[in-house]
């Protein structure tokens, strides 16, 4: 994973802009020291145009955690994304929290769809 380069979103739109950003780039770290990845910023870096698909994706990662004997909810936490529009309208998408293990997860079964 740390050799791909990502697309992100702009902030007042949804269209993707390229980047040079690497999976370590993206990485944030919460108020508790612990490292996640927001997987709407993963998104588009594992090949994944609209998020029903990659929803897809981290669903059967999360029954991969289950099967390996983890706790998903150590791994995935799910999270609202704020969207701003013009004139002061915003919504509140879906997005998760995943920990390095789940972005692996994802990656894997990723690649095992295709």
């Amino acid at each position: 994973m740390n050799s791909k380069r990502f697309l992100i979103e702009k902030d007042n739109d949804h269209s993707l802009i390229p980047s040079k950003l690497s999976f370590e780039d993206l990485k944030k770290v919460n108020q508790h020291g612990i490292e996640y990845w927001s997987a709407r910023s993963l998104q588009p870096g594992l090949g994944y145009s609209q998020w029903r698909r990659f929803e897809n994706a981290i669903e059967k990662a999360i029954e991969s955690c289950k099967q390996s004997g983890n706790d998903p909810s150590h791994h995935f936490a799910g999270a609202g994304k704020q969207i701003n529009f013009g004139k002061g309208a915003t919504q509140t998408i879906e997005n998760n929290h995943l920990s390095r293990f789940a972005c692996y997860l994802t990656e894997v079964s990723q690649k095992m769809s295709l």
